[in-house]
């Protein structure tokens, strides 16, 4: 097999979730409500954690980099699939669907990476209390979620590669909402002997790894917590992880789904719509998890939220004077 493309492919169709016209509608609005849910609310714990200085720490540092990633995660596929919808064309070019699917893994590889990094700094706290600070300072935080970003680049940039390698023929039919690496592999002519080692090989890196790295850390944690006498402070050490533990679960359980029902499924829409569970639904819930389960976030967001209205009023009732103005009350 010679590396490149044998003919000149322009776009590829994609499918979405059903080719009934009359679905069409609903999808749209059901998409365009769970999309702005997530934008808005991972932006409001963004927000939240910025303004509140008592949650410049590791932990809501890690959040907040977590919500920004959650962000962009959706925002590779869905806007798309939007305008897919909305101008009825199912087309998307041949260098539009390998710089999604770059960006689609880049995300996802951060998502795994800075759960683990989230797990560990939760180990440190509960593990070893006393070293909390000198362990997890500033520039060790930095340096976690950079060579995060620095693995997933890497990652992501290795798969659009290996895709660019390959030779497709006439069937270019999709059958998702955004270009998934597996169904570019599955739709090429050429052996994708190689492509698939690389996909097994890194989803190792990109899945188990960091798992078990998760795993590890809440075996410490349990066996810490386990070991404290008092049953409150059990409980005050065992819910500083249940939101990141919710997460956790419900990011590797979706993700799990998705690759079960796709071995199972191959070419109808039921891998499709099962990814939706881990590229919609998990990135809208967490910010929802995090601020139900969390009194810091419940509290720091009641707060920004009571600045932000106290500043609207104040322009509605002193138009005409400066927000910092003696007659004009200040946050």
């Amino acid at each position: 097999m010679e590396p490149g493309n044998s003919t000149k492919i322009t776009e590829f169709l994609l499918l979405g979730l059903s080719e009934g016209p009359e679905l069409q509608p609903l999808i749209f609005g059901l998409f365009l409500s769970m999309y702005l849910i997530t934008v808005f609310g991972n932006l409001a714990i963004i927000l939240t954690v910025s303004s509140d200085p008592h949650l410049h720490t590791p932990m809501y540092f890690f959040l907040s980099n977590l919500s920004f990633v959650d962000i962009c995660f959706t925002s590779t596929t869905i806007p798309k699939m939007l305008w897919n919808i909305q101008t009825q064309r199912d087309i998307i070019t041949y260098e539009g669907c390998i710089i999604q699917m770059y960006f689609y893994l880049l995300f996802a590889g951060l998502d795994d990476f800075l759960l683990t990094v989230m797990a560990y700094d939760r180990y440190v706290a509960i593990c070893h209390p006393l070293h909390y600070t000198v362990i997890m300072s500033p520039w060790v935080c930095a340096l976690l979620v950079l060579v995060s970003w620095v693995l997933s680049s890497m990652y992501s940039l290795l798969q659009s590669l290996m895709i660019l390698r390959l030779s497709f023929c006439s069937d270019l039919e999709i059958h998702h909402f955004f270009c998934e690496i597996t169904w570019l592999i599955q739709l090429a002519c050429s052996d994708p002997f190689l492509n698939n080692m690389v996909v097994y090989f890194g989803s190792v890196i990109i899945g188990v790894v960091p798992l078990a790295g998760i795993v590890y850390s809440y075996s410490k944690i349990v066996a810490t917590i386990c070991g404290i006498s008092s049953a409150r402070g059990q409980y005050k050490a065992f819910s500083t992880c249940a939101s990141h533990l919710s997460v956790v679960s419900l990011f590797y359980c979706s993700a799990l789904g998705v690759y079960l029902s796709f071995t199972a499924t191959y070419r109808s829409h039921t891998s499709a719509i099962s990814s939706v569970m881990y590229t919609v639904v998990t990135p809208m819930l967490n910010p929802f998890i995090y601020s139900l389960r969390n009194k810091d976030i419940k509290r720091a967001l009641k707060g920004f939220l009571g600045m932000e209205t106290s500043r609207r009023i104040s322009m509605l009732l002193f138009p005409n004077i400066s927000p910092c103005h003696p007659l004009s009350p200040c946050p």
